[in-house]
């Protein structure tokens, strides 16, 4: 056992401390799904036309039909245009009626939308429609654009300033941009704020996980799929929030104010005793790890940090350590791979939901639905099959399922959507089974800078899903084909990761693949000292 696992056990790995920061993580993953509604649910190509009231003012007295008659050209198929009107002349009325108007334009004045199943869209409140149609998709982009920016950012961040702060930074940026989503006067703001969004996003999801993981002992990968867990609880709840609130500025506004509980209590969160460690900061360690066996009801050996400080290395690593070893180099582009490969599936998958055929509201919930008894079955099965074999299985399950859907007819709704659905159960408890495996690979020393880059890569996915989804136009399998390949694919390249069940955190480069023995040997040493020097364990 490693010198920090020891100090864990001894204070108590999974005591109130971490059950208490594991749920306030947790209720964090569940606002995360809210985030994306504004993204998902709404209509791309909404029922409307040009607002032509500036007739009224000749004849105020007109039907809706003579006003649309009047001012509004007609397309081929007799329908009258979504995106054109009759140039505005200031004419009497009867002149109008005699003359008729001929000179097209593009909409003025905006645009009166009709028969729409939401209140209030990006699409109607920005009109993204007509020459703006593909603004939506470019806010998604815009979104996932911030979301790799922001996990390379706040990955080296936290290696070098700490856990805690930059769990801190995003959550207060997350409480401003979404407020400031919700009263966008215009689509540039709105778009400044999505970026901003996508950046605290990325930095509180990784952060959160990764102080999570490094206070639990043992059941570490409790973390990551509690927390995920919570997220797709998170989806189905803000299905039935859509579902009744169809407003999305009042969305954000409920997002605001849960998201405010959240900025109240981040700032008692402690940083990670293991990087406070592994920085040399035994001061602040032992401070931090005395007060949690407190909460824990534990007693913590008065000689036993100092006889931490005496023996144990300061690491300082980073990005350039990751580069200079052959071995993390090789966890990194398979581990990095391999998210990316689950990440763009599952986007390109959740973009494309509106086009199922069937209802968007029951694609979610079932979405949602299946997640949860995926990311059950990842803590299962972590602990009995080893992360090695979930991670296998899990993307090339996924990949299998998803290339079959090209076999079927593709207007059978029901087929279609109920494989999609099993494809990305098996993506989600991939996703789960990569973020735990992620951060076990990598030593303390390096594994925020290195969790930092597999989230990148990972956020890549989301601007290129959606320019993946844009080749359906040269044909529709193309999209499907692309990554369910590379899924089977870096399935299959998980074969040469080392399995990490059981093993212990590792805390320096030492602990690495055929060294790991090893240190948990010189570790044994280390506290069997401590037991003949008379330190009592609790």
């Amino acid at each position: 056992m490693s010198v920090t696992e020891e100090i864990l056990s001894t204070i108590g790995d999974f005591g109130f401390f971490q059950k208490m920061l594991l749920f306030g993580f947790s209720f964090q993953f569940f606002l995360f799904s809210t985030l994306f509604s504004h993204l998902v649910f709404f209509q791309s190509d909404p029922d409307r036309h040009c607002n032509t009231d500036w007739i009224l003012a000749a004849d105020s007295n007109l039907t809706a039909d003579e006003q649309l008659d009047l001012t509004l050209p007609r397309e081929e198929n007799g329908t009258f245009s979504q995106c054109r009107m009759f140039v505005p002349v200031d004419w009497n009325i009867s002149v109008i009626r005699q003359h008729r108007l001929n000179e097209t334009t593009g909409c003025l004045n905006g645009w009166v939308y009709y028969n729409t199943q939401y209140k209030a869209t990006i699409v109607t409140d920005f009109d993204f429609v007509c020459d703006m149609s593909l603004m939506p998709g470019f806010v998604q982009t815009v979104f996932m654009a911030g979301s790799a920016v922001g996990a390379f950012i706040f990955g080296p961040l936290a290696q070098s300033y700490g856990r805690r702060r930059s769990t801190q930074l995003p959550a207060v940026l997350m409480l401003i941009f979404v407020l400031v989503m919700a009263l966008s006067p215009n689509y540039s703001t709105y778009l400044v704020a999505e970026f901003m969004l996508g950046i605290s996003f990325a930095g509180l999801r990784m952060n959160s996980v990764l102080l999570a993981t490094e206070w639990i002992g043992g059941r570490r990968s409790l973390a990551t799929c509690i927390c995920q867990l919570s997220s797709s609880v998170g989806q189905i709840a803000v299905v039935v929030l859509i579902y009744f609130v169809r407003d999305w500025r009042v969305v954000q506004y409920i997002l605001t104010g849960m998201q405010a509980v959240v900025f109240v209590y981040i700032w008692w969160i402690p940083e990670s005793a293991r990087w406070l460690l592994e920085k040399g900061r035994f001061e602040e360690a032992n401070e931090i790890i005395r007060r949690v066996a407190k909460v824990n009801k534990r007693s913590v050996p008065e000689d036993l940090l100092l006889l931490v400080s005496e023996r144990k290395k300061v690491h300082n690593g980073g990005i350039k350590m990751i580069f200079t070893s052959k071995i993390l180099m090789k966890y990194l582009l398979i581990v990095s791979f391999v998210s990316f490969s689950l990440n763009l599936s599952i986007f390109s998958i959740n973009l494309n939901v509106g086009k199922f055929g069937v209802s968007i509201f029951l694609v979610h919930s079932l979405f949602g639905i299946f997640d949860i008894p995926a990311h059950c079955l990842c803590l299962w099965f972590l602990e009995r099959g080893g992360r090695k074999t979930s991670q296998a299985l899990t993307a090339l399950a996924g990949g299998i399922l998803c290339m079959s859907t090209v076999v079927f007819p593709q207007d059978n709704a029901a087929v279609i959507t109920a494989i999609v659905t099993m494809g990305r159960f098996f993506l989600s408890w991939g996703i789960s089974v990569n973020m735990v495996y992620a951060q076990e690979l990598f030593p303390t020393s390096v594994r925020q800078a290195a969790f930092g880059l597999v989230n990148t890569f990972l956020r890549l996915a989301g601007p290129l899903s959606a320019l993946l989804n844009m080749l359906s136009i040269f044909h529709q399998f193309i999209p499907i084909v692309v990554f369910s390949s590379l899924l089977i694919v870096s399935g299959a390249l998980v074969i040469l990761l080392p399995e990490t069940r059981d093993k212990d955190l590792p805390d320096s480069e030492d602990f690495l693949e055929n060294n790991r023995s090893d240190a948990t040997k010189q570790s044994g040493r280390v506290f069997n000292t401590a037991e003949n020097n008379g330190i009592e364990a609790t």
